[in-house]
């Protein structure tokens, strides 16, 4: 048996930063991963999906540049060489945490952890078994895709992981499920030549973000010749040696689909139900999530959740920031979670950005705002970079000009709102904004141009 001062449950982007920040805050640490250091973030899922999202960004822009003055309708995708680009990025980040993790002199064990009581681990890997007792524990399991009954992973039928390393591009695929991950991959298979159809349950794609961003990717997605199906009922899949024939319903119609794969994208579920909770009495929310509070600490004190099994958005930054929270709480910090503002993007193309309110959250909660809009169509480097569709949106209290959120639709929108969660933060107002020099021509001169809309003096758009 072996006594840790703080045990790390989990190596992704949530447990592989709370381990590094818990070393140093002078803490003894050990870290316990099952699969691969980075979890899911840098193997399966943000990084290598990017990868292939930036692959079929480019091939498409090759592609369809003639207005450019580049012609190359022949260009030729070697989909081998894409796959060795994207492991090898992927390669990079993970031998990078693993080398983070032995700086910070974090002990790292691989194998699958399993409470015995609130201050023991039993960790398995393979024949090897060992127990580990500790004072603290921070739980970053992360999780995985949910598996509908009637469409359950196969060779044919994929989740995103499956996505990611296809052996071919795909002819034609279907995708069920128009959330952020479903319409990225989407977009990306389209861009590198397939045929793509989206079918959705709900009344429009993307769910999270306003309709007004939303219109612009579904145009986006028209052009590459996206087929969107949404207020639709996926029933199930027949598969042959080709690929399969995918059954939906739509408007009291059932119509099927063919295609070479159908990718099952409906949402991901807490792993928390495989490493033996029930023995430590942890209390548990709604689907599966643990209950923490304001410094990610469970119902039992000295145990700690963060990431995906906790309540909020499934985002990398937002487990990495909890990570460094619950570290520090465990050092005696007063570090607490504030969520005032957590960017959430969508690589989509264009991609699509949002941070703190928008308009209708804003309402809702009995705010009152003043919008601003700046179109990307005024911006000269939008212009020169042939990305005219999209538009910075500003939302700002009434009564003082305060910025409460900010919504980016269009190229480099992931980039750009940055600046606005820090202004979020720092409490900043649309003059405060207005008055900071932008480096022109750049996208990032648009924030400020909002803000000069909002001001009542926009100078590269004729006020209303």
């Amino acid at each position: 048996m072996k006594y840790v001062e703080t045990l790390v449950i989990g190596a992704g982007p949530g447990g592989y930063v709370a381990a590094i920040r818990a070393s140093q805050m002078g803490q003894d640490v050990t870290i316990v991963e099952r699969e691969y250091l980075g979890g899911v973030c840098s193997n399966v899922g943000c990084i290598p999906s990017k990868v292939l999202i930036s692959v079929g960004h480019r091939f498409e822009q090759v592609k369809h540049s003639d207005d450019m003055g580049i012609v190359a309708r022949e260009a030729k995708l070697d989909w081998a060489k894409v796959q060795e680009f994207k492991q090898g990025v992927v390669s990079k980040l993970v031998g990078g945490v693993e080398g983070l993790l032995k700086g910070n002199k974090v002990d790292i064990v691989n194998g699958e952890a399993c409470f015995i009581d609130a201050n023991t681990v039993r960790v398995i890997d393979g024949n090897n078994v060992q127990t580990y007792t500790f004072k603290n524990a921070i739980l970053a399991t992360g999780s995985r895709p949910v598996e509908i009954p009637t469409f359950q992973f196969t060779e044919r039928v994929i989740n995103s992981t499956g996505a990611l390393s296809l052996p071919e591009v795909p002819e034609k695929l279907v995708v069920i499920g128009g959330g952020y991950i479903g319409t990225e991959l989407g977009s990306a298979y389209a861009n590198l030549g397939s045929q793509v159809t989206i079918i959705e349950g709900g009344k429009d794609i993307l769910a999270g973000f306003e309709k007004q961003m939303t219109q612009v990717v579904k145009k986006g997605l028209k052009k590459k010749g996206v087929e969107v199906v949404v207020g639709a009922s996926a029933k199930g899949v027949e598969e042959n040696e080709n690929g399969v024939v995918v059954t939906y319903e739509v408007d009291g119609e059932e119509k099927t689909v063919e295609a070479n794969y159908v990718l099952v994208t409906v949402g991901r579920r807490p792993n928390t139900d495989q490493i033996g909770l029930e023995a430590v009495g942890i209390e548990f929310a709604e689907r599966g999530l643990l209950k923490v509070d304001k410094q990610c600490r469970t119902s039992v004190p000295n145990i700690y959740a963060i990431g995906d099994i906790v309540s909020g958005p499934q985002l990398a930054h937002k487990a990495s920031y909890e990570g460094k929270v619950a570290a520090e709480a465990i050092a005696g910090e007063k570090s607490n979670v504030d969520y005032l503002a957590i960017p959430a993007v969508c690589f989509t193309d264009p991609e699509l950005a949002t941070v703190g309110y928008n308009e209708e959250q804003a309402k809702a909660e009995g705010i009152e705002v003043k919008i601003a809009k700046f179109p990307f169509a005024a911006n000269g480097r939008a212009l020169a970079l042939n990305a005219a569709e999209g538009f910075v949106k500003l939302v700002a209290r009434e009564e003082d000009d305060l910025l409460i959120g900010t919504q980016i639709v269009g190229a480099g929108a992931s980039n750009m709102i940055a600046e606005m969660a820090l202004a979020i933060e720092a409490g900043m107002t649309a003059e405060d904004i207005a008055l900071t020099i932008h480096a022109h021509p750049t996208l990032g001169e648009m924030t400020m141009e909002a803000a000069e809309v909002m001001l009542g003096r926009p100078i590269h758009i004729v006020r209303a």
